[in-house]
């Protein structure tokens, strides 16, 4: 009996044992598992760093397969600020974290807070990356895709009122086609047409350019120019095309007074032979004999200023 009493008094001390204190913490941790990282804790400065990191990520522009620079960025303080005085559609802009703010910047943000503009800020590495490297000094707008208009409608519109169109066969650089739609659109033709290929098309410079112009003129992109010209032709409209060879000169040119379509073609070449033989006829613009040829965007301003005066009835530089 007394080895019954002891043995159940060692069982009872065992079990006391094993109830003792490191079995309620035992017990106390059991479903807790691992301890979080810090970046996990809600309460740790890891974690906060981690949401803002985030949060700049589902801000910051993506990057789909190759880096989104090129033709709807403008990058550096100065352009920057020049296209949102001169109008320019803006989808994002972006400025560095840290940029060091001198005067122009300060403009930027003014612009921006007076035209309910926001401004994405990301990091300078998150920058650099979206414009390509480029060299953007903290800030960067990205403009949004070009919606171009109808060729047809575009020619529809014009033979209502016997307007003009501008087409341009081989203007390949941008700044180019941005000064020609600014002048199409200050002597009041109704479009221009460009060609799908080898052509330059509505990027950020052309837009620039423009100085906003693009937003008020229709441009189209014509898959084939030359059908768009015989489309026209049929519409009643008389096509004319800028040739230094040309022996009527532009104040000259036939069908002034109805339907006009310019072409414009490249300064280096001219224009191509289909197109030539799209045009009623070639005329050119008479320049001093020690001079090659003019800027194609000139010789287009020049043209459009010599049409839009005779059909006023106003002398010319003829």
């Amino acid at each position: 009996m007394a080895g019954n009493s002891q043995r159940r008094g060692a069982t009872r001390k065992g079990k006391n044992k094993a109830a003792g204190s490191g079995g309620r913490i035992k017990r106390s941790l059991e479903g807790r598992g691992p301890t979080p990282k810090a970046e996990d804790r809600t309460y740790h400065k890891a974690y906060k760093a981690k949401q803002a990191a985030a949060k700049r990520q589902q801000t910051a522009p993506k990057r789909a397969g190759k880096t989104m620079a090129g033709a709807d960025w403008i990058v550096g303080r100065n352009p920057v600020y020049e296209a949102l005085a001169a109008g320019l559609p803006i989808k994002q802009a972006y400025v560095a974290e840290g940029a060091e703010r001198d005067d122009r910047l300060r403009d930027i943000l003014k612009f921006a807070a007076e035209h309910g503009l926001p401004l994405l800020q990301v990091t300078r590495g998150e920058l650099d990356r979206v414009t390509g490297g480029l060299v953007h000094q903290g800030v960067a707008v990205q403009l949004p895709a070009y919606e171009y208009a109808d060729a047809e409608d575009i020619l529809a519109d014009a033979a209502d009122v016997d307007g003009i169109v501008v087409a341009l066969d081989g203007i390949t650089d941008p700044r180019n086609l941005g000064a020609i739609v600014r002048s199409a659109a200050a002597f009041g033709a109704q479009g221009i047409i460009i060609p799908a290929r080898r052509s330059a098309s509505m990027t950020a410079a052309a837009w620039k350019t423009s100085a906003g112009a693009a937003a008020r003129l229709p441009i189209a992109m014509a898959t084939n120019l030359n059908r768009a010209l015989e489309q026209a032709s049929k519409m009643g409209f008389t096509v004319v095309g800028l040739a230094g060879e040309g022996e009527v000169p532009v104040s000259g040119a036939p069908g002034i007074d109805g339907p006009l379509v310019i072409v414009v073609g490249s300064e280096d070449e001219g224009l191509a032979r289909l197109v030539r033989e799209h045009c009623d006829a070639l005329v050119s613009i008479p320049i001093a004999s020690d001079v090659e040829s003019l800027n194609a965007s000139v010789a287009a301003a020049v043209a459009l200023y010599e049409v839009t005066q005779q059909r006023a009835g106003l002398p010319t530089g003829e």
